[in-house]
């Protein structure tokens, strides 16, 4: 592939066409391309000669047998391995609201990959699925509902985007209790007729639905039956141990301590720990001015000082009623994502003002 030549006391490299069968003796300049390559005296030392890309190609089609076999090796190598990934996939699943991808993480640990419907600072109450999620559904093996309003609306329309996906509702042998409402009848408040779709801020419920998660994962990957029976196992300890620790920040406050909310979220809450919410809004709606009336003669009357809103919701009309007793709105939010330590938080600020 190399000839010498002399030109202005130099040796140029004389490349030769690939297409190149004739004698050297017979080349055609038009294929032949100088590249400087070393000094005349250099040259003459070494005494390059002309080699041709035939000769490279003959030497390759020698090797040719080893690097068939080192590309089938390493073909073979890819497809092990694109196998083992297949094997340890992970499952994508989605979950209607935050606390549920905290459960559902725990469970499942890392292999699941939990996408959550209800947004940060949205309301599952009137939540609108985005186009992009409805596409997301598509690649989905499971869907945890959990009973909250936007599900009555939707959930047909978000099993119908993936007929495969599987719809499993975590609050499966929950029984639910009528939202708390403050009406007409004097001091008294009474049960709704709306169920309260609130059960994931209730830890005893709570282990429920940690069950009913388990039951689903262990069913569509029985492979890793171990892997979610431990995490599940590890999660009803953090449940047991959260509770104990709620009940202790209550001990000593009395049976049916009053709290005051602007939206009915606690009452399993409540329930749980021997409190009672007092909420603002009657089965979902701002109350009418004679029952507002009669509510603030109530909250002053007990000596409440805060109303808890929630930030999904305006607190305009809250901090109204926060004025009108001469006190204040404070925050408690029950779609935290981190829900143990939402739960303490929410606890102590309750504890400061239990009535």
């Amino acid at each position: 592939m190399i000839m010498r030549s002399l030109q202005n006391g130099t040796v140029r490299s004389l490349r030769l066409s690939a297409r190149f069968s004739a004698p050297v003796s017979n080349l055609n300049p038009r294929n032949i391309q100088y590249i400087p390559a070393c000094p005349l005296d250099l040259a003459a030392r070494t005494g390059a000669v002309v080699r041709l890309r035939r000769i490279a190609f003959l030497e390759l089609e020698q090797k040719l047998p080893f690097f068939k076999g080192l590309i089938i090796f390493f073909f073979g190598l890819c497809m092990l391995f694109q196998e083992t990934a297949y094997a340890g996939n992970i499952m994508p699943v989605y979950v209607s609201i935050m606390p549920q991808k905290y459960f559902v993480e725990k469970i499942g640990g890392a292999l699941v990959n939990v996408s959550v419907m209800v947004q940060p600072g949205a309301s599952p109450a009137t939540y609108e699925p985005k186009p992009r999620q409805m596409v997301t559904l598509s690649r989905t093996n499971i869907y945890f509902a959990i009973g909250v309003p936007f599900e009555k609306v939707w959930l047909k329309k978000i099993a119908a985007a993936n007929p495969k996906m599987r719809i499993v509702n975590i609050q499966e042998g929950i029984m639910k209790i009528p939202m708390e409402t403050h009406r007409k009848h004097g001091e008294e408040h009474h049960k709704g007729n709306l169920k309260d779709p609130h059960i994931w801020l209730s830890p005893p419920l709570v282990m429920i639905q940690a069950r009913n998660i388990l039951n689903a994962l262990v069913s569509t990957d029985q492979a890793n039956k171990s892997v979610y029976e431990a995490g599940y196992k590890q999660f009803i300890i953090e449940i047991e141990n959260l509770d104990a620790e709620l009940k202790g920040i209550f001990t000593g406050k009395g049976e049916g301590a009053i709290f005051m909310v602007f939206h009915p979220s606690w009452g399993y809450f409540a329930e749980a720990y021997g409190l009672k919410q007092i909420p603002v809004e009657i089965e979902g709606k701002d109350p009418k001015p004679a029952d507002l009336q009669r509510l603030l003669k109530y909250a002053k009357k007990l000596g409440v000082k805060v109303i808890f809103v929630q930030p999904q919701f305006s607190s305009k009309s809250a901090s109204v009623i926060a004025q009108a007793i001469g006190g204040q709105i404070a925050f408690a939010d029950p779609l935290a994502l981190n829900w143990p330590d939402n739960l303490r938080k929410v606890a102590t600020k309750f504890k400061a003002t239990l009535r």
